[in-house]
């Protein structure tokens, strides 16, 4: 099968693989910058680290040059929050959002279900994204009332107890 056969039976797989949301957020040069990636995963609890995936947006590349960044693990009180930051015309960093600034910083969202703020160790590039693997500063825990937010089929689900 030709590499791009491939490529696209691989985006179909993904489709049909649920994934938990997360917004990550940096402030850059020109104020605060933040995408939403379904690509977060733990990688070390000691020493504390996580990794996730960007393609190459504007918001991408400013948010691979901030010195830390804040990934924010999201539930479904925050659905409309991660359609807006998947897109790039979406309404970002809004009051009604109810987001703050870290003394570092950064933009946070403290009633995500966790904020996890964070400093790139290893930038890989791979084809068109790059992965990123980051050492885990600081951890926010936010309510425990929310349910999770998963991306499956190219939309936004919630999870029931079995």
């Amino acid at each position: 099968m030709r590499e791009s056969g491939v490529g696209e039976r691989l985006k179909g797989a993904f489709r049909r693989y649920p994934t938990g949301v997360a917004v990550i957020s940096a402030v850059g040069p020109d104020g605060p910058v933040g995408l939403t990636a379904s690509s977060v995963a733990s990688v070390s609890v000691s020493p504390p680290a996580l990794s996730f995936s960007v393609m190459g947006t504007r918001s991408a590349r400013i948010l691979l040059d901030a010195p830390s960044f804040v990934v924010h693990l999201l539930g479904t009180r925050h659905v409309a929050l991660a359609r807006e930051f998947a897109h790039s015309a979406g309404d970002r960093f809004t009051p009604e959002q109810g987001w703050s600034t870290l003394p570092s910083g950064e933009p946070v969202l403290f009633d995500a279900v966790a904020a996890l703020r964070a400093a790139p160790l290893h930038l890989v590039p791979v084809g068109d994204a790059t992965l990123v693997v980051a050492s885990v500063l600081e951890v926010f825990h936010g309510p425990d009332d929310d349910r999770p937010l998963i991306h499956h089929a190219r939309t936004f689900v919630t999870a029931a107890r079995l």
